[in-house]
C-alpha cells in the first residue's frame, strides 16, 4: 500500500507541464493532458499531474498522471475487444502514442444512478423539479443516489470551456453525427459501460456513471474510443459494500474519484464564483492516495513508485518519440 509518507517526497516534483525543444509537429495542452501532434500521424498524450474540475486547473496532485494513464491503459486493454481504441503504445507511466483520430464532438456520458454535484448532472436537474433530462422522462419519487431502471445517456458537447447537455433522442437529426455513426456510439457506450460496471465490482467498487470520448479516421470512416475511460477523472466510482445501507441512512456513498475533491471545494466556496481556495499539501496527498487505491483495486496490481525524477524522466522518453 502506498503510504502519506511515501507520497509526500513527490509533493515537489509535480509534472505541471512538458516542453521538447525543437519539435516540428504541433502542440496542443489540455486540462490535465499536453499533446504533441507528429508529422507521421500519431499523438503521443502525456498524462500531467495538473487537477481539474469546475472547467479549470485547481493544482498539482502528486503522482496522480502515473495512475490515470495506468488506469486507463489497463481499460483500453480490457475492453479493446468491444471497441478498438486509440491506443498504438504505452511507453512510459505517463504517456500514450496512439493514432491521431478526428474527435466527435460529443461526450458519451452514460449513468447508471441519478446523482451528481456540477451543474450539468442529473440530481442537480431532479433537484429542481426537471423531468425531463437530456430527452429521457425521469420517474417521480426518486431520491439521490437510487438507481436508475436501466442506465441513460445523457450526452453533452464537448467543449474545453463548459460542456452543455444534448437531447439524446435529437443527435441523429442534428447534423453533428450521421444517423449510423451515433448508432455505433450509443451500441458502444452501452457495451463498454456494462465492462465497466461488471470489472468494477470485482474490485469492490460501482462504476456509477462515467463518459467515453471517440473519434473517427478519416481515410476508412472508422470509430474509435479516445482519451481516457473509467478513470476517476472521468468517472464517479462508490464503494460497494457500504453502498446500501448508506443510502437507506441518507448518507453519501464512499467515493472513490475526483466528486472527493469537488465535495471539498464546494463546502468552502461557490466554485463557479468564489476565488478558489489553495490545496494544502495533506489534502494533496490524500487525494493521490484515492487515485493510487483506485488503480490498485480495479486493476489488482500494485502501484509502483518512479523516481523522483518524473518530468527528467517524461521529456527523456518524449525527446525519443518526437525528437
Amino acid at each position: 500500500m502506498v503510504t502519506a509518507e511515501s507520497i509526500h517526497p513527490f509533493l515537489g516534483s509535480c509534472l505541471e507541464a512538458t516542453h521538447v525543444d525543437g519539435f516540428s509537429g504541433s502542440f496542443y495542452k489540455g486540462k490535465v493532458r499536453d499533446n504533441y501532434i507528429t508529422e507521421d500521424g500519431k499523438r503521443i498524450l502525456v498524462t500531467t499531474d495538473r487537477q481539474s474540475a469546475f472547467d479549470q486547473v485547481l493544482g498539482m496532485i502528486p503522482l496522480k498522471g502515473q495512475a490515470l494513464n495506468q488506469l486507463s491503459a489497463w481499460w483500453f486493454e480490457h475492453t479493446k475487444d468491444i471497441v478498438p481504441n486509440h491506443v498504438i503504445s504505452v511507453p512510459d507511466p505517463n504517456i500514450v502514442v496512439a493514432r491521431n483520430l478526428k474527435p466527435i464532438p460529443i461526450e458519451m456520458v452514460v449513468r447508471g444512478y441519478l446523482s451528481g454535484t456540477t451543474g450539468t448532472s442529473a440530481w442537480k436537474a431532479y433537484e429542481k423539479g426537471e423531468r425531463i433530462y437530456c430527452g429521457h422522462r425521469l420517474p417521480e419519487g426518486m431520491v439521490k443516489n437510487q438507481p436508475f431502471e436501466k442506465p441513460l445517456i445523457t450526452p453533452t458537447t464537448k467543449s474545453d470551456v463548459h460542456d452543455e447537455n444534448i437531447d439524446f433522442f435529437t443527435v441523429p437529426e442534428s447534423g453533428i453525427v450521421t444517423p449510423q455513426q451515433w448508432e455505433v456510439l450509443v451500441q458502444a457506450t452501452f457495451a463498454l459501460f456494462a465492462r465497466g460496471q461488471e470489472l468494477a465490482k470485482k474490485g469492490g467498487l460501482i462504476l456509477v456513471d462515467t463518459k467515453y470520448e471517440f473519434g473517427v479516421d478519416e481515410e476508412d470512416g472508422k470509430i474509435y474510443v479516445i482519451d481516457e475511460i473509467h478513470t476517476p477523472d472521468s468517472s464517479r466510482y462508490w464503494k460497494a459494500d457500504t453502498y446500501e445501507a448508506r443510502l437507506a441512512a441518507g448518507q453519501e456513498p464512499e467515493n472513490f474519484d475526483k466528486e472527493f475533491l469537488r465535495l471539498w471545494y464546494t463546502a468552502r466556496c461557490n466554485p463557479y464564483k468564489d476565488p478558489l481556495p489553495a490545496m494544502p499539501d495533506e489534502f494533496r496527498i490524500e487525494v493521490a492516495q484515492r487515485y493510487i487505491e483506485s488503480y490498485e483495486l480495479i486493476t489488482g496490481k500494485t502501484f509502483e513508485l518512479p523516481d523522483p525524477d518524473v518530468q527528467g524522466r517524461v521529456e527523456g522518453v518524449l525527446r525519443g518519440l518526437v525528437g
